[in-house]
């Protein structure tokens, strides 16, 4: 009775076989072990198209029977490599081929799963193959999980049902950016993460555009404005109105952003306006207790033009309420309303 060999080449002799020949047969098939244990070889696999590797019986040096295997060279289209069948055994193997191809490992028979490196995936993958006679099929193994990077270049990776996954909209350029496509959100969740706050683009922008953050916060009641460029700063809100608390003073400055409630119930009130003045500085008046016709209130002009002209407004009118914004130094302050 002769030899005979396991799928990966080792060889078994019969007992009282080789006589003279046992050492060196022994010693290859340690070699052979060690080979498969832990050994490594570098293989091109240029071109495109299939490819089998077979077993070497009783010899080292076969692909199949090397533990780490690392695949070379310059692919024209799509490549397979195929392991015999009855194969059983796992692998640390490495696409370090170049151009955008697939490269796919299966059995050399039947329609078992495959393990297939993407175009653009030049990394490591532990294999596995089952060594059925069906050939159920060849694994990737991962570490875990599928340790090769999900979606396509530059896409940002997520725990993708215990795999690695990545998304189209969501991509990171190094050194530039993190972009999120398709007017999707950036949401911001709160303790519970029951609600968020969302930021995105508009719909439509007319062209890219970055804002850039103030170096340190502002005070209370300031809003965020743009130079024009992008740069933002907080500053104070001359929106809307600051209403003051009543006055009877007989001499009142007045300022802009500014509303005033005037009581001339027991004299009248002279309200001086803002000297350097702004175009839109605007400032309101009101007639608190309804003595504007007894006692007047008088808007000293302090240089500029009330209505175009060069007076101060003398206001004598019962329960008047009034605005005056700024124009410029021709017409000085109109009346907002009447």
């Amino acid at each position: 009775m002769t030899s005979s060999y396991t799928p990966l080449g080792v060889e078994l002799m019969v007992t009282g076989e080789n006589a003279g020949t046992w050492g060196t047969k022994t010693n290859t098939n340690l070699n052979i072990i060690e080979q498969i244990s832990g050994g490594y070889i570098s293989q091109a696999i240029a071109g495109s198209g299939t490819t089998a590797f077979t077993k070497t019986d009783g010899g080292t040096g076969s692909v199949v029977a090397t533990r780490v295997i690392e695949f070379t060279g310059a692919l024209t289209g799509s490549r397979i490599i195929t392991f015999p069948v009855l194969t059983e055994n796992f692998y640390l193997i490495k696409n370090t081929t170049t151009n955008a191809e697939t490269l796919q490992l299966k059995a050399a028979t039947g329609s078992g799963a495959t393990v297939t490196w993407a175009t653009d995936d030049k990394g490591w993958k532990l294999v596995y193959f089952d060594g059925v006679s069906t050939n159920t099929g060849v694994y990737d193994v991962g570490f875990g999980a599928a340790t090769s990077p999900g979606g396509s270049t530059t896409q940002v990776q997520f725990n993708n049902s215990g795999a690695f996954g990545g998304d189209a909209d969501l991509i990171w350029t190094a050194g530039t950016a993190l972009t999120i496509n398709s007017q999707k959100e950036l949401r911001l969740a709160d303790t519970d993460d029951s609600a968020y706050v969302g930021v995105r683009s508009h719909a439509t922008v007319t062209g890219s555009y970055t804002l850039t953050m103030p170096a340190a916060t502002g005070s209370a009641d300031q809003i965020l404005v743009t130079d024009g460029s992008g740069n933002l700063s907080f500053v104070d809100n001359s929106g809307g109105t600051a209403w003051q608390a009543v006055s009877a003073a007989a001499s009142v400055a007045v300022a802009a952003g500014n509303g005033y409630f005037l009581n001339t119930t027991s004299n009248a009130i002279t309200a001086t306006l803002p000297a350097s003045p702004t175009l839109g500085d605007e400032i309101s008046f009101a007639d608190y207790a309804g003595t504007f016709d007894t006692n007047n209130l008088t808007v000293a002009r302090n240089g500029k033009n009330i209505q175009g002209a060069a007076a101060d407004l003398t206001v004598a009118t019962e329960r008047a309420a009034f605005t005056l914004v700024f124009t410029d130094n021709t017409q000085g302050w109109l009346l907002k309303n009447k």
